[in-house]
């Protein structure tokens, strides 16, 4: 028989122009922990992610290691499929925008669109932003005509392209969001939305001519189709939409999305129109989460605070790690990523609340039951009573994707049946024989509090739960139990199996030695014999002329693979420099950097392109070349643009 409950989770496709970091890692293991939570609650799960592989940052990414687009892709996607294999991550599919499949389906739908009359062809001058590939209207700038999402400087354009008639379906979106007021989550992503289509939403290009990375345009090759509108189509793709409709009409109706708040707009307005003038269902939730911050800081390659995900793991294990995730910040407000927190977490929550319970129950039952799980007539208890709330509460909880109140609820639980040993004190118990039948209740009430809490971090810490149920003497993977089939009580009569200690407490002080002597240590490795140049005098080092400049503009130079083509404004001028910095920075994270300019050098030709001065960078090198490199910055960004530095 069919199953009538149906869930369909997906992650956002990840953009392949570089290696994961912490926020990759958050999505999915959201994305893992419901999925795996409404598998426990009987659900038929299809869970999605995958990459996205096309697009100008893709092109100019390859071009900067000296690769193919598709050679970058394949190397680089493989990345976040061992991403997923770290995280132990449950799904379904992975999907790759460069697939046959994907391909033949953005093209089907882009044609079906076209016949209808909803694309149509045209010609787009507008500003555009080129870190998001997204065209921006003015009424939504920021200042400066700077990009609302990511606020770096926008770029006017003008180029031949194709159009999707998205202001003709705004009115049924609104309608829709209006009736289905948890369609976007949380509320303040909900509010925002409203707001964006109340105030208009223009017809959308959806292709370029300036690019051939990407899908082209049926029966226009010199097009390709526009990388936002391909990416969005990937999600249908999986679901069979061309290719089997069956199985489409199983999934499709079922599906959410769990995005990043960064790309709500794509995700929460162009797709649900593009859906609507395919007449295709809109998605039951939209749900956008927060940011990471690093210490109180942005992640930036620069700071090196970018939070590696194998690394993590590699040092503290997968469990913990995705405990921290989900625990440390309510889903969908920004989060900060400590260390320090995270061992704070092993500690008090892993090592202390649910190692203790585990391992003071166990060596109970060993010792005054010879480790069998004694048998009672009576198992109603407070935890018992507890128990079915607390599934209820996780049950809540879980539906809202509030992840930590769900764990917080969770370890209330564990914290009661802590205090529950000490309220009964079963060593006491143990020494009056009379006592006999309160023991066996006691002990058999701490077991089931031990076996349900295991099923109920099951879907956030899998390996873990698991390790709890085969100490209990369970040979069953919690992960595919059912929560709505637990009964208190029928743990009765097991034998317990080998304990071990779930979380050894990590000593803080001897921690934090061993962070600094290997900070220290990689700074040691890093460094190499100094060597001086001549020395100068004084009048030497006042002929070099050096002033505060911003760079404006960051363009390829086709024949070299180390070269950029820069506009750097001095404030009284505005000058061209070839900088040999493309193997350390994308385009979009020069513009709008302000530098040190020396002004005086004489202009050479390089590359075909005359460099008038010299951007100053700091290097770290090893046998010779360059590993790192960080260019010199005035601290204070408001000192006025063409100032002297002496």
């Amino acid at each position: 028989m069919e199953n009538p409950k149906r869930f369909y989770i997906t992650t956002p496709i990840y953009y392949v122009n570089d290696i994961p970091h912490i926020g990759h890692a958050y999505t999915t293991t959201a994305c893992d922990a419901i999925a795996r939570y409404k598998r426990m609650k009987g659900y038929d799960v299809r869970f999605l992610t995958g990459t996205d592989e096309h697009g100008q940052k893709i092109q100019a990414a390859a071009e900067a290691k000296g690769e193919t687009p598709q050679q970058f892709v394949d190397r680089i996607h493989q990345t976040f499929r061992d991403l997923c294999k770290l995280l132990n991550a449950s799904n379904d599919d992975f999907i790759r925008t460069t697939e046959e499949r994907h391909i033949k389906t953005v093209q089907a739908i882009f044609a079906k669109l076209i016949e209808q009359g909803d694309i149509y062809k045209g010609t787009y001058s507008g500003y555009y932003c080129i870190p998001d590939e997204t065209y921006v209207p003015e009424s939504s700038m920021g200042p400066n005509k700077t990009c609302p999402d990511c606020g770096r400087p926008l770029t006017v354009m003008e180029e031949e392209s194709y159009f999707f008639r998205a202001s003709k379906y705004v009115p049924q979106l609104i309608d829709y969001y209006e009736k289905n007021l948890k369609a976007v989550m949380p509320k303040i992503r909900y509010n925002e939305i409203m707001s964006f289509l109340r105030s208009g939403v223009r017809d959308q290009s959806v292709s370029r001519t300036s690019l051939k990375w990407g899908i082209p345009v049926p029966g226009d090759e010199k097009h390709v189709v526009y990388v936002w509108f391909d990416a969005l189509v990937n999600y249908v793709t999986s679901a069979g939409y061309l290719d089997d409709p069956e199985k489409f009409n199983y999934w499709w109706p079922h599906v959410r999305h769990m995005v990043g708040k960064d790309i709500i707009r794509f995700h929460c307005v162009i797709w649900p129109l593009m859906l609507l003038a395919l007449g295709i269902n809109l998605p039951v939730e939209i749900f956008a989460h927060g940011w990471w911050t690093v210490d109180g800081e942005k992640m930036s390659k620069s700071k090196h605070n970018v939070v590696d995900p194998f690394k993590t793991v590699k040092e503290y294990g997968l469990d913990p790690f995705r405990y921290f995730l989900l625990r440390e910040v309510p889903f969908g407000n920004d989060g900060d990523f400590s260390e320090l927190a995270l061992v704070g977490r092993i500690n008090s929550d892993l090592a202390n609340d649910l190692g203790n319970l585990l391992n003071r129950t166990l060596q109970m039952i060993r010792s005054y039951r010879g480790g069998l799980v004694p048998s009672c007539s009576e198992t109603k208890s407070e935890l018992s009573e507890l128990s079915s709330k607390v599934l209820e509460r996780v049950d809540e909880a879980m539906n809202d994707y509030a992840f930590d109140e769900a764990l917080k609820t969770i370890w209330e639980f564990i914290g009661r049946s802590n205090k529950f040993i000490d309220e009964t004190a079963p060593w006491k118990l143990a020494k009056d024989e009379s006592q006999g039948e309160r023991l066996d209740f006691v002990l058999l009430n701490l077991y089931e509090s031990l076996r349900l809490s295991a099923m109920l971090i099951a879907p956030v810490m899998p390996d873990t739960a698991k390790r709890i149920w085969t100490q209990l003497g369970i040979n069953d993977d919690p992960s595919k139990a059912q929560y709505d089939s637990f009964k208190w009580g029928e743990g009765s009569g097991r034998t317990i199996g080998t304990s071990e200690v779930l979380y050894p407490r990590i000593d803080i002080e001897a921690w934090k030695k061993s962070k600094e002597e290997k900070k220290l240590q990689e700074e040691q490795n890093n460094s190499a014999p100094v060597e001086h140049e001549a020395e100068i005098s004084i009048d030497d080092f006042r002929t070099v002329e050096m002033r505060v400049a911003r760079i404006t503009k960051c363009e390829e130079i086709p024949k070299s693979k180390k070269l950029y083509k820069l506009e750097v404004d001095l404030g009284y001028e505005k000058r061209t420099v070839c900088s040999g910095i493309k193997a350390f920075f994308s385009t979009e994270e020069l513009i709008g950097k302000t530098v040190i300019l020396v002004t005086n050098l004489k202009p050479v030709k390089l590359c075909g392109v005359e460099s008038n001065g010299m951007i100053l960078a700091a290097s770290v090198k090893k046998d010779g070349v360059s590993e790192q490199l960080t260019l010199v910055e005035p601290e204070d960004k408001t000192i006025p643009l063409g100032s002297r530095v002496s």
